[in-house]
């Protein structure tokens, strides 16, 4: 190549050659978009510096085996995007307005713990995904999806789904259904923004979450510009004085199974909260988050089939299937559905087409009772491998909260603390574990049923986690706990 390309560092005909050789070697056609593309890249990563001057269209399409209009077209191109700049007679030079770009892509998803044994709550086991039948329901999906239903949705979510939705919940969680009220969400976390946004617009300045709870509240709902006021639990549920001092007129809650204590809610305090949100005409937010399962009967119906005008129902496939899916509905009542849906349209334009009616197919056809069987009798044999594993190697441990849910309640006996103590041994050992006074928050009022005293309460995740991994883990806790060269 020529030395015509050169800047105060030195030649660049070189380094250019050897940067779009490989766009020349393209087919014919695609020959022009290659070699465009291969001066973009050189620009941004900075093998062209600003201010390097390129050679003249002749020397480099000589140089590369092309004809001179192919390079032309190139340089005129980029010009006009801004990666290079020409003047009459004065040749092209590199612009100075591109920057190195990152090359890599970091992966930001939040991944187990690298720890010898894992028990921290929330994850269902991802291995039980149901890969044949999902990719069956796929094909027939895409085969049978009608053009225009390509386009946008309605943004409630696809009618088909909306009534499969209403039949499932209906006979599972005892709810009032409504097809019309249904919107399909990306999961719990959008439908929290989703009320949070659409209260806030009502002048609701903050919401009631249960302590202890989900440490998500605040974000969610502080990205919609709602607070949230933490308030405590007594025996039967929401503790109702500090619920009613609060001055809130909505609340966040889990009644079939408590997050994290694993509590279900009495029927006299469904009641009780029904009446609270009636007289200060408020809302209650029901995050089902695991309703399905229950262990030692039936699951106790939603909170929702009481009162629908009264309570926001809201689930997922999250634990069920995948949280990767981004799947889940939101039921509203009537005061609130315009707004939710038009929240909804205004913030993506509804959920993608193909995973709805991906999703409907999956419901009508009973594949999701059918995984919703599996998951509870592999979830229900781990709850009794790890109670049975506790009881072996902590013995006079107590297991609390109701046969239910991804997790339980381990309260060990008082001679494994303190806390702190219990934790860095732990630590040391590789094991991963969540006590339940990291799910605590700064309470309203007085009332607690926390009971924590000097001991150690554990909030023990085991769906994710085989009965043979469960036994390790909790004999591999045992060892830290009783290392005396760790306390």
């Amino acid at each position: 190549m020529t030395s015509s390309g050169t800047n105060p560092g030195g030649p660049a005909g070189v380094a250019a050659w050897e940067l779009l050789l490989p766009a020349v070697s393209a087919p014919a056609r695609a020959r022009g978009r290659a070699l465009r593309e291969a001066l973009r890249q050189a620009v941004r990563s900075g093998r062209l510096a600003p201010g390097t001057r390129l050679p003249s269209s002749r020397d480099l399409a000589a140089d590369l085996g092309v004809s001179r209009g192919l390079v032309t077209e190139a340089y005129e191109q980029l010009t006009a995007e801004g990666y290079l700049r020409s003047g009459r007679g004065a040749g092209t030079w590199v612009g100075g307005a591109v920057r190195a770009a990152r090359t890599r892509a970091r992966d930001l998803a939040p991944r187990s713990l690298d720890a010898r044994a894992d028990f921290v709550p929330g994850t269902p086991d991802l291995s039980l995904f149901p890969r044949a039948a999902w990719g069956a329901a796929h094909r027939s999906v895409l085969a049978d999806l009608a053009h225009h239903d390509l386009g946008y949705p309605d943004p409630r979510g696809l009618p088909r789904l909306r009534t499969a939705l209403a039949g499932l919940l209906t006979r599972r969680r005892g709810v009032v259904a409504d097809p019309e009220r249904i919107v399909v969400v990306s999961g719990v976390a959008q439908a929290s923004t989703l009320l949070g946004s659409v209260l806030h617009a009502r002048g609701m300045r903050a919401v009631g979450v249960e302590d202890p709870g989900s440490p998500q509240h605040g974000d969610l709902y502080g990205s919609a510009g709602v607070g949230t006021v933490a308030l405590p639990l007594d025996d039967e549920g929401p503790a109702m004085g500090p619920l009613r001092r609060s001055g809130v007129r909505a609340l966040v809650t889990t009644p079939a199974h408590q997050f994290p204590t694993g509590l279900a809610c009495s029927a006299r305090r469904r009641a009780e909260l029904l009446d609270w949100a009636r007289r200060v005409d408020g809302f209650l937010f029901e995050d089902d988050y695991d309703g399905d399962f229950r262990y030692d009967r039936a699951p106790v119906g939603a909170l929702q089939g009481l009162d629908p005008e009264r309570v926001v129902y809201a689930g997922s496939v999250s634990k069920s299937l995948a949280p990767g899916l981004r799947l889940g509905w939101l039921l509203v009542p009537e005061a609130l559905a315009g707004e939710v849906v038009e929240r909804k349209r205004t913030m993506d334009l509804g959920h993608p087409t193909v995973d709805q009616a991906l999703f409907a197919r999956f419901v009508e056809r009973g594949d999701y009772d059918r995984q919703l069987r599996r998951c509870q009798r592999a979830y229900r044999e781990r709850r009794d491998v790890l109670a049975a594993a506790l009881a072996e190697h902590f013995p006079g441990t107590r297991v609390t909260g109701i046969a239910a849910g991804l997790h339980l309640i381990a309260d060990l006996p008082a001679r494994h603390g303190p806390e702190e103590r219990f934790l860095a041994r732990m630590t040391a050992a590789g094991v991963a574990v969540r006590t339940l006074s990291a799910y605590r928050h700064a309470c309203v009022g007085g009332d607690t049923a926390d009971g924590e005293g000097g001991g150690v309460r554990l909030v023990l995740g085991y769906a994710h986690l085989p009965p043979a991994r469960i036994r390790a883990g909790v004999r591999l806790m045992a060892e830290a706990a009783h290392d005396r060269r760790s306390a």
